[in-house]
């Protein structure tokens, strides 16, 4: 049992990775700075508000889940990434992201998908909120 559960907890980290590096949308260095309680990011003051912002391989897209929480994707869809026509845009119910070419709609809690033709979750970056300032970076 001891052997079954030692290979278990050494080929998990494994199979999580392997997901991260099959996604079809380049890991791209980004490294911003925003401050949402500027006016400039009203929208990002409110829990569920969402920005669009450059960077990454098509853009990228900072929502807000809670006082502390953010979340940032590519707006690059992973099916058709390549396609520079195709964009992640904030659905109107502000829980999803859908492709503006395939039609792909993804979770926008966790980049996960939930229909259409992709097969991988959203491009994630990273953010580091300090209560004044949030960092968005790879």
């Amino acid at each position: 049992m001891k052997r079954i559960l030692f290979i278990l907890v050494c080929t998990l980290p494994l199979l999580v990775c392997c997901d991260l590096y099959n996604n079809p949308v380049p890991n791209v260095k980004i490294d911003f700075y925003i401050y949402p309680n500027d006016v400039q990011y009203y929208r990002l003051n409110t829990y569920g508000g969402y920005e669009y912002f450059t960077g990454g391989v098509n853009g990228i897209i900072v929502y807000r889940l809670d006082e502390w929480t953010f979340n940032a994707f590519d707006r690059a869809c992973p099916h058709d990434w390549q396609n520079k026509d195709s964009w992640l845009y904030v659905a109107p119910d502000g829980l999803r992201l859908i492709d503006s070419l395939c039609g792909s709609t993804y979770n926008i809690l966790d980049g996960n998908p939930l229909g259409g033709p992709t097969q991988f979750p959203c491009r994630r970056y990273n953010t580091r909120f300090d209560g004044v300032r949030l960092r968005v970076y790879s």
